[in-house]
């Protein structure tokens, strides 16, 4: 008897043809016409832009390091993400028998893919080789790490972008030689008993946000002598206070010399803990498997570096790095989004043709690819100006200007495209077990992290206003390149100076968009002309996928995935 032809329901042993029993297997559908899984791939390999952009950039001394990572990144870490983005971080403000203890527990994969990009660089390899080209290097590995999780890049940049500000304080070396050390240490112990550790900041507060010298967390000395002492006591709050389980903690506070810097321990030199209490963490609409928190001063000790009222220009250098990641972590977003729709595309039939045949997926897709590769060379070319800026002047100058740019610009673009990404994969790009939505909930966060949007177009004026070089950066990095329109290069020299706050974000746009083009010419890409007929010359929409119909598609998807 025929699995599908059940017995008689009456019992009698007679078997009905097209009537099934409630115990009997039904196979409904065979599953087709559905793309294979995207991982594991090589990140590395799989980037002809990047790695074109590791060499051109300087950066060619580590291209076998970079693509170790990019092979990692592509399978294990891709793999480890998701379960790290599921199981949140959790708060636990007391042990068992009521001792305050201020511990967040993460799910074990976090610990597996901090340690493993600790151990690969991606925080500390620009200090630990300093020769000319490792903020490249160490650039690409963080592009590389954010693609597939993008949580841990927060406390990865920031120990990263801490150590020049350490280094300030002859007395933190050892926090300085820590932070750039390939150990990951997760214990919640001394730094004395690590090899390696990681770094947090407390900038924002309630009453303040963007407005750091508006804060008001109070800095004592404990000498009660201001200007021989280096030991304080805070007493205040911090609004957003990031991963709040590192080993200590750059802070702004109110000394009696005005707004400083402060190194907080989470124990005090003595062994002991720090007075301060973690009062919650915060429910983010992203990145969620790094811990956000709110946090209590209460008499917590800390280290001043710098001189009291120099809190900004002391950690000016780590608000520039942690732009540059800005743009990076943005750029790996747009990245990983692209692949997963070009991946989809390419499998996926619909009308009788893949969709990535069809003449409207083709033109949204090179739109994106040429988006993402313009992203990228511009952020390259800016993690070079970092690297020089403590050698050249004129590269020092573009840094500056440049990273406020890009960081506007770039983050600015990146959730647009990924929800245009999402749309390509249909609904599947809406369902949880695509990368498609973590990837969409975190695009938001770059572009308010390290000053939003407004802030980063007003330091741009300031720049311009008051530091003739960073003009004159500009200026050289988009007239030593043939192929920018001479209307375009006019139009912003006459912008520069009448352009007043109100129309900042506009003139921001402009000379990002011209810096891209100048990144993208001097690199030979082929994605240069259509970035410049598209993007300078007006040959293009409000939204992605409005290319003139003469663009070669076929080659930007081609380089954008094998």
């Amino acid at each position: 008897m025929s699995a599908f032809t059940p017995a008689d329901p009456h019992g009698n042993g007679k078997t009905h043809a097209g009537r099934r029993g409630a115990g009997d297997c039904i196979d409904t559908h065979a599953v087709e016409n559905q793309p294979p899984e995207f991982a594991p791939r090589d990140l590395w390999s799989d980037d002809v832009a990047l790695r074109e952009a590791v060499s051109r950039e300087g950066a060619g001394a580590w291209s076998v390091q970079v693509s170790a990572y990019g092979a990692v990144a592509g399978d294990a870490l891709y793999a480890l993400g998701f379960d790290a983005h599921r199981d949140r971080p959790r708060l636990r403000s007391h042990d068992r028998f009521g001792h305050r203890i201020d511990v967040v527990e993460f799910h074990p994969n976090y610990h597996t893919v901090m340690q493993t990009a600790i151990e690969h660089g991606v925080a500390g390899l620009s200090w630990r080789d300093e020769r000319a080209g490792a903020h490249v290097a160490r650039a690409a590995l963080s592009y590389l790490h954010h693609q597939v999780e993008p949580g841990s890049s927060c406390p990865l940049t920031m120990t990263h972008a801490a150590v020049p500000v350490l280094r300030q304080a002859p007395a933190l070396a050892e926090w300085a030689e820590k932070a750039a050390a390939p150990h990951y240490d997760p214990r919640n112990v001394p730094v004395a008993d690590k090899r390696g550790i990681t770094l947090g900041m407390g900038m924002t507060e309630k009453q303040g946000g963007s407005d750091v010298r508006s804060n008001s967390t109070v800095a004592t000395p404990l000498s009660g002598d201001r200007p021989s002492s280096d030991e304080y006591t805070l007493i205040g709050h911090k609004w957003f206070f990031s991963a709040p389980m590192s080993d200590g903690f750059l802070v702004l506070a109110q000394a009696p010399g005005g707004l400083s810097c402060f190194l907080m321990p989470r124990w005090r030199p003595d062994g002991s803990r720090n007075a301060f209490r973690i009062m919650r963490l915060k429910d983010k609409l992203g990145d969620w498997s790094n811990a956000s928190s709110e946090v209590e001063f209460d008499g917590a000790w800390a280290y001043r570096i710098g001189d009291e009222g120099r809190g900004v220009p002391t950690i000016i250098r780590m608000v520039m790095l942690t732009r540059l990641d800005c743009m990076l972590g943005s750029c790996a977003e747009m990245r990983m989004a692209l692949a997963q729709a070009i991946h989809h595309t390419r499998h996926r039939q619909a009308f009788g043709r893949r969709l990535v045949e069809q003449p409207l997926m083709r033109n949204v897709l090179a739109d994106l690819a040429i988006e993402s590769e313009a992203a990228l060379a511009l952020s390259m070319r800016v993690a070079r100006a970092v690297d020089a800026a403590d050698r050249d002047a004129g590269e020092a100058a573009f840094a500056r200007v440049a990273t406020a740019i890009g960081k506007y610009w770039i983050c600015k673009r990146t959730p647009a495209f990924v929800n245009e990404a999402q749309e390509c994969l249909g609904g599947a790009g809406y369902v949880e077990e695509s990368m498609l939505p973590r990837l969409y909930r975190q695009a938001p966060l770059n572009s308010i992290w390290e000053g939003s949007g407004n802030i980063q177009c007003l330091d741009v004026l300031r720049a311009l206003a008051r530091e003739p070089d960073c003009l004159t950066a500009l200026q050289q990095e988009m007239s030593d390149v043939d192929g920018i329109p001479d209307a375009f290069i006019a139009g912003l020299a006459a912008a520069v100076p009448r352009t007043g706050e109100s129309e900042a974000r506009l003139l921001v746009e402009r000379l990002a968009l011209g810096l891209q083009a100048a990144a993208l010419l001097r690199a030979g890409s082929p994605l240069a002309e259509a970035f410049v007929r598209s993007r300078l010359l007006g040959g293009h929409g409000l939204v992605f996928g409005t290319l003139p119909g003469d663009i070669d598609c076929e080659t930007a998807i081609a380089r954008a995935l094998p």
